[in-house]
């Protein structure tokens, strides 16, 4: 029972930090700004899935951007004349408008030279680092069952689902948002990377989520994908399916093979985010998106 404890405060310490990286917005933070050779005007907006908190090189102060995640390989292989990434850790649909601590709203770096826009946004509005904290720590106790899903399905009605539909209009704002201060920009909505196994297992302890919340965990993003993409469609903007490219490289598998890191990270990364190889990895899947593929 102590080895046990210790497992699981060293992982609940982990992801308690990613939640404290994802919520900082004290410093003040510059935003990612690289002239390129060629034509594109390119703004980045985004969670930490898009900035890559973790991954070296970091930079944007507390919003924790790598200088290699998928909008600065984007920028990168694509040559652009301008890119700007006021990605954020912790953002939500409501700091495209609103100032997050020191760093501006993230809509205010788009204007009508703008001809390229990704945007990678949602996991924030239904609570993810709260749902992952709360399922590993319920897991501690039933490592067996799926009290995650039981807590959130209790009295017969999915409190996630509910969370999902309730962003996707905001998700449906931001998008409008994008058309009318960039009105000549190509936008790409990015979904977001495999995290549990495409399969519904698990690896519990190594990953504390219990074996039956590791399908509903999955399923859950699933759902919220669903809504990116359907949102995406109904705005005639490109979507940009990560979560596809990433499968087989969840949070259970080896630290080689695996691009989305679990509670105690072995690859540069924030616990449960993508570390380098997944960034590109998404990275491909814009690209991808912007090639009609």
């Amino acid at each position: 029972m102590r080895e046990r404890g210790g497992r699981y405060g060293a992982a609940l310490a982990a992801l308690g930090a990613a939640g404290a990286l994802a919520a900082a917005a004290a410093a003040p933070a510059t935003a990612a700004t690289a002239p390129q050779t060629g034509g594109e005007r390119y703004v980045s907006l985004g969670d930490s899935y898009t900035s890559g908190p973790g991954i070296p090189t970091q930079t944007g102060g507390d919003c924790a951007r790598s200088s290699v995640n998928y909008p600065s390989l984007t920028a990168e292989a694509r040559s652009v004349k301008s890119f700007k990434d006021v990605s954020c850790s912790g953002a939500t649909t409501d700091n495209m408008w609103h100032a997050q601590g020191a760093n501006g709203p993230q809509l205010d770096a788009l204007d009508k030279r703008t001809t390229l826009v990704t945007l990678g946004i949602g996991g924030n509005d239904i609570g993810f680092s709260g749902i992952i904290g709360t399922c590993a720590q319920l897991s501690a106790t039933e490592p067996g069952g799926a009290p995650c899903r039981d807590k959130f399905t209790a009295g017969g009605t999915d409190q996630l689902t509910n969370r999902i539909a309730d962003a996707a209009p905001k998700v449906a704002s931001v998008l409008k948002a994008i058309h009318e201060r960039a009105p000549h920009a190509r936008v790409v909505l990015v979904g977001y990377p495999t995290i549990m196994p495409d399969d519904g297992t698990g690896c519990f302890p190594t990953v504390p989520i219990a074996a039956g919340d590791s399908a509903y965990l999955r399923d859950t993003e699933k759902q919220l994908n669903a809504m990116l993409k359907k949102q995406a469609r109904a705005a005639h903007v490109r979507y940009a399916d990560s979560y596809a490219t990433t499968v087989g490289h969840d949070v259970c598998k080896p630290v080689t093979d695996r691009w989305v890191e679990g509670a105690q990270p072995e690859n540069p990364a924030a616990p449960f985010h993508p570390n380098a190889k997944g960034e590109q990895a998404m990275a491909r899947s814009v690209d991808s998106a912007l090639k009609g593929r």
